[in-house]
């Protein structure tokens, strides 16, 4: 019997937040100390990624040993030394001899608006998250870590756009386990594939309702204004115990992308950077097919616990929010 548990509850990978809540930014991380067999696929066109080329199956490099997801543009990449750091710390990384190398991914999205542009996450603050990942804390949802500064509903502007943030969700499934964590900083509206119904995106303050992306884009298209928008990005990870190739691992990556079109309307936009990694402790012998549904599953039902959870700031409203006036 399929069962839901926490992110924290999944064998082999710890999960911690880091973030300046003031400036609105922040960060995420993924350690497998163990090293866990790694892909990704980016779908978006406007990615902002660290060591994606080493995931591809024809190359050397096997196992990661950390994945992080921050805000703060192209300047978050920085995270990713103090995540290496943190992890050479520990003696964890590929065996080159003379040291061990640790392999850090990862992917960043644009939070520079509404918080402070100058404050971005930075190596101390992924080493920060990496020993919050070794603490016994709760993996937070919503405004937290990487989702800390995240909005969707973008196509009008910053005066319509709603809260984004962190989620995650676990499945286990007899000794199989799989995951996801997703940091949701949408162009468009995030849907429940259920209900159909709008549970954050392009919003109307004074008239308390939702605009709709893709009406407000046909509107756009007769002012040839459709790609002047930037600053999105959906990024995450899958992590299972699956017993995976790297040529598989790569293969659920990209099956999963299915769970943001079910759930992030438009989704793959030019102006989204989203991309998906995905990590396998590479244990239990499972049904690919089955494991593919599950990774899109548990993709969608982490990007609903993201906006789900987020908190109001900055006067930009929220899903909880929303659901209070009600």
């Amino acid at each position: 019997m399929m069962k839901e548990i926490p992110i924290q509850k999944l064998t082999g990978f710890r999960f911690g937040h880091a973030q300046n809540s003031d400036a609105l930014t922040g960060c995420s991380v993924i350690i497998c100390e163990d090293g866990a067999v790694g892909g990704v696929e980016v779908r978006g066109g406007a990615p902002g990624t660290r060591e994606t080329d080493a995931l591809k199956p024809e190359n050397l490099v096997e196992e990661v040993h950390g994945v992080f997801l921050s805000g703060g543009s192209a300047f978050g990449l920085d995270v990713a030394n103090g995540v290496m750091k943190f992890l050479e710390e520990k003696n964890v990384g590929f065996d080159v001899q003379v040291t061990k190398v640790p392999i850090v991914s990862g992917a960043i999205l644009f939070d520079l608006y509404p918080g402070d542009s100058n404050v971005r996450p930075d190596s101390q603050m992924g080493y920060k998250a990496c020993i919050m990942a070794y603490s016994n804390n709760v993996f937070k949802q919503g405004s937290a870590g990487a989702g800390m500064g995240a909005t969707v509903g973008k196509c009008l502007g910053s005066d319509y756009v709603m809260r984004g943030g962190i989620g995650s969700y676990a499945i286990e499934l007899g000794d199989l386990q799989i995951g996801a964590v997703i940091a949701v900083n949408a162009f468009g509206d995030i849907i429940d594939p259920v209900t159909n119904q709008i549970l954050a995106g392009v919003y109307d303050r004074s008239k308390q309702i939702f605009l709709r992306s893709d009406k407000q884009m046909l509107k756009q298209l007769e002012k040839k204004a459709t790609n002047r928008f930037t600053g999105n990005t959906t990024i995450g990870s899958i992590m299972t115990n699956a017993k995976l190739s790297k040529s598989q691992v790569n293969k659920i990556a990209a099956i999963a992308h299915d769970g943001f079109a079910r759930t992030i309307r438009p989704s793959h936009t030019l102006v989204d950077g989203d991309t998906l990694f995905a990590l396998s402790t590479n244990k239990i012998e499972t049904d690919l097919n089955v494991l593919s549904m599950l990774a899109s599953m548990v993709v969608e039902n982490a990007v609903m616990n993201a906006v789900k959870n987020a908190e109001t700031a900055f006067q930009i409203p929220s899903h909880s929010n929303l659901e209070k006036c009600l």
